[in-house]
């Protein structure tokens, strides 16, 4: 019998990475993509594959119980990939509540319905809860975050995604629920949606609109690349041990200033600009509230017992996420213009 595995948030930037490649890597799988469209979801990210014959879509909210239990009773899951949350800082600190509703809630709503459906008979069952590295709370100049480091949130996106991280271990060790979670760095790669830093800086430099950075551009961050982390994702689901958390990096840190004017400079070649003409662009503004200082994600159990290492080096994964938003503008203004957000009625309604 083949595998039916259910992806949450499948029409956002990770999740769609993860659907296309499950959909095209396991043709004998049957996916079924779960994603409310929020302002972040875009199915137009997976029309390479939205005909597919082990592919399917299905709009629905994880903060709605009764959705969700009917979903799991008709469907027969076999696994769960849960990747949708809000994922914003800055509207976190504008509306914290959404961000409990759907990523405590809503993780706890899925929880619920396939351990109702799945009823303790757990064998080649399993509950993925992709997470981020952002629950660590901040580094100093030295040191890397591990599976074994305390939680330490500082916002309320990273608060709430704590919280889930607790819910699902609570789960596997009540219930004996099959888990596994894993714990990103910042992601990067085409189909990002354009409020995040480099698709944001990208888009205005292409139209010469100020690049804004907070503070002074001293946060460090580590990147790792969107397909690099999807296939991390294969990897873990398919073969890690019930109950383990793994942490995923892309050993890419860069501070926010660095990583702008290295953009700066992809930017004029590619657009055939005097040198330097990106730069004047950037704009320091006031920094976020709670702006953590450093993050640093150490992979080395992932690589050890997983056999997984990020494929790209920073550089080289920039300059093919320039070449991608580049060679797609058509995506680009339908996100930007708000068209995008028709591509649902326009494609599915009527299937």
């Amino acid at each position: 019998m083949p595998k039916k595995i259910l992806i949450t948030g499948g029409a956002g930037f990770i999740g769609s990475h993860v659907v296309r490649r499950f959909v095209s890597n396991y043709p004998n799988y049957e996916i079924v993509n779960l994603d409310k469209l929020t302002y972040a979801g875009n199915l137009a990210n997976l029309s390479d594959i939205e005909d597919r014959p082990n592919y399917r879509f299905v709009k629905l909210d994880i903060t709605e119980a009764a959705a969700m239990n009917e979903l799991f009773r008709t469907e027969n899951f076999d696994g769960v990939i849960h990747l949708a949350a809000e994922s914003h800082v800055d509207r976190s600190i504008t509306d914290p509540t959404a961000f409990v509703m759907t990523n405590v809630i809503g993780t706890v709503n899925l929880l619920n319905a396939a351990r109702e459906h799945w009823k303790g008979s757990y064998e080649e069952k399993r509950f993925y809860h992709v997470s981020t590295d952002e629950v660590y709370g901040a580094l100093g100049e030295t040191g890397m975050f591990t599976e074994s480091t305390a939680y330490d949130p500082h916002s309320p996106y990273s608060a709430s995604k704590a919280s889930s991280d607790h819910f699902v271990r609570a789960y596997h060790d009540t219930y004996g629920l099959d888990v596994v979670i894993s714990n990103c760095s910042n992601n990067y790669g085409s189909h990002h949606f354009p409020e995040k830093l480099i698709p944001l800086a990208i888009n205005n430099i292409k139209n010469s609109k100020p690049v804004p950075v907070y503070g002074r551009g001293e946060n460090v961050r580590d990147w790792l690349w969107v397909e690099d982390h999807a296939r991390a994702i294969d990897v873990i689901y398919h073969q890690a041990a019930s109950g383990q958390t793994y942490n995923i990096g892309g050993h890419n840190e860069w501070k926010n200033i660095d990583l702008i004017n290295l953009l700066c400079r992809i930017m004029d070649k590619k657009l055939e600009r005097e040198p330097g003409t990106s730069a004047k662009l950037i704009t320091f503004v006031t920094d976020r509230a709670g702006h953590d200082l450093r993050y640093a994600i150490d992979s080395a159990k992932l690589q050890k017992e997983l056999d997984w290492v990020p494929s790209l080096q920073f550089e080289e994964g920039l300059e093919k996420t320039v070449d991608w938003y580049l060679e797609n503008e058509d995506w680009l203004n339908n996100v930007t213009s708000g068209n995008y957000q028709a591509y649902y009625e326009n494609q599915y309604q009527n299937r």
